[in-house]
């Protein structure tokens, strides 16, 4: 009896699939262009420093603390641990729809019904064992179990929960790409915070050297070899060199509190040693090949698990074209005394039924959400071709910035030896009255300018060094 509904259930369905699958729309279909260069440039080793571990990637220990306490604290971090969360129960969600639902159920209720009813009059007339009439208001018990399930021919609850499972994939690739970012973006600050107290102390330094300065022209002037006016030049050059510090003070307490924000912490003072910043040299990095990009850097594989994902998304709309065949089944026990309850076959009670569904006037809101299922999963495609381009334009703007740095640090640093000498020159000249005050401010000022440009150009080579790491997909793992 069982098979016969199931069969006859079935045959409905092929029955009507034949009538529905001709109308389904068709779409337009886009593979996704995953091809990249061979090469970044001339070289073609295969040794990426995306496989380093962040740990012995950063070896100053202040550096690495911080990180390591980010990757505890950051609110934002575990923001997305929460969501990924919520993926992961998504996945039950999806797989419980297409497993069988039971429910147990108990009930007791009194029904009473009029005696001029053709009801009432029948159970007047019934008597339930010889001299036992049908007992009024009739009293009714029930315990029993109930199933529900639906079939799942077409794979669409199937397809739903293997599109929840790419999504939570692509919500940990997410994580990953946070972590990334995150190390990266706290070395950037550490590194500017070690930049920022160099160039304090390169302006405290001058300070001291425009100051002793200033004291030779007051001699000078006393002795009539030089002006008032030069004496306020050189007192605003000492004035205008203080109040830089001021601002380099203010721009490291914005650091300081970035870095403890991005650690998860309220502002407090950065143990960092910036004596040695200077002299701090770039490990060499090594990019590999670009087609390694696409295991190593996580914003792809987020990209390639939400085109998966969209791509079930369109099975699970087109599914929705079919009939969907529902079975129930049921089976306790009833009766209007509850010791009757126990007493069977005649308290046994059971059903089992199976329906099937079709779409008939609802088709347009179909066809729409299947057609947008499409247009998602197209721009699925278009939004991984974007990330896997961009990432290759990161490398490659990272490795050329990399080169042309090192050479222009070479040249600012002559270019600072060679102004700190003039310092010198010009001061004797100055007190030989063989150059003027002007000649001396502006040797001082040049200098000044110089060691910034170069303390910054050192933070650039080590932002450059960071933030290649980071294009090349390293620190996740």
């Amino acid at each position: 009896m069982i098979k016969r509904i199931i069969y006859i259930s079935l045959g409905a369905v092929f029955m009507t699939l034949a009538i529905t699958s001709c109308k389904t729309p068709s779409v337009v279909e886009k593979t996704p262009d995953t091809a990249v260069p061979e090469h970044f440039d001339s070289a073609s080793d295969t040794a990426n420093t995306a496989r380093v571990k962040w740990q012995d990637f950063f070896t100053d220990p202040y550096l690495s603390a911080l990180i390591d306490t980010a990757l505890n604290n950051n609110q934002e971090l575990n923001i997305i641990l929460q969501e990924i969360a919520v993926s992961k129960n998504e996945i039950q969600a999806k797989k419980g729809e297409y497993l069988p639902s039971v429910d147990i159920r108990a009930g007791a209720g009194l029904d009473k019904v009029g005696r001029y009813t053709s009801r009432g009059a029948s159970e007047a007339t019934t008597d339930i064992e010889p001299g036992r009439e049908m007992p009024e208001p009739l009293p009714d018990f029930m315990v029993g179990a109930f199933a529900s399930w639906e079939a799942d021919i077409w794979g669409k609850l199937h397809n739903a929960k293997r599109a929840a499972v790419a999504r939570y994939l692509s919500s940990v690739e997410g994580k990953n790409f946070m972590v990334t970012n995150l190390i990266a973006e706290i070395a950037n600050a550490y590194y500017e915070l070690l930049a920022l107290d160099n160039q304090l102390a390169i302006v405290k330094r001058n300070i001291k050297i425009q100051h002793d300065a200033l004291e030779i022209v007051k001699l000078q002037k006393s002795a009539a070899k030089a002006t008032e006016l030069a004496v306020k030049k050189f007192e605003a050059e000492v004035f205008h060199t203080k109040s830089l510090q001021y601002d380099i003070q203010q721009k490291i307490t914005e650091t300081e509190n970035k870095i403890n924000f991005l650690v998860g912490r309220f502002p407090q003072p950065v143990i960092r040693d910036s004596e040695a910043f200077i002299d701090l040299v770039p490990k060499q990095v090594q990019a590999g090949l670009p087609a390694q990009l696409l295991d190593n850097r996580p914003d792809i594989r987020q990209a390639e698990m939400e085109l998966a994902a969209a791509k079930l998304d369109v099975k699970v709309a087109k599914a929705r074209f079919y009939p969907s065949l529902g079975i129930s089944a049921g089976i306790g026990f009833q009766a209007f005394n509850p010791s009757y309850l126990i007493k069977t076959p005649e308290s046994l009670l059971y059903s089992l039924a199976g329906d099937l569904a079709a779409p008939l006037i609802n088709r347009k809101e179909i066809k729409a959400t299947y057609k947008s299922a499409n247009s998602k999963q197209i721009q699925a495609v278009y939004n991984y071709e974007k990330t896997i381009l961009n990432a290759y334009v990161e490398v490659a703007n990272q490795l050329a910035k990399i080169k042309n740095l090192e050479k222009s640090y070479g040249l600012k640093a002559k270019e600072v030896e060679a102004l700190t000498t003039s310092i010198n020159i010009s001061g004797d000249l100055f007190k030989s009255a063989r150059a003027d005050y002007m000649e001396v401010l502006m040797t001082q000022r040049d200098a000044l300018e110089s060691k910034f440009d170069l303390v910054e150009t050192k933070m650039q080579q080590m932002n450059a060094f960071v933030n290649m790491y980071q294009a090349l997909g390293g620190g996740w793992n």
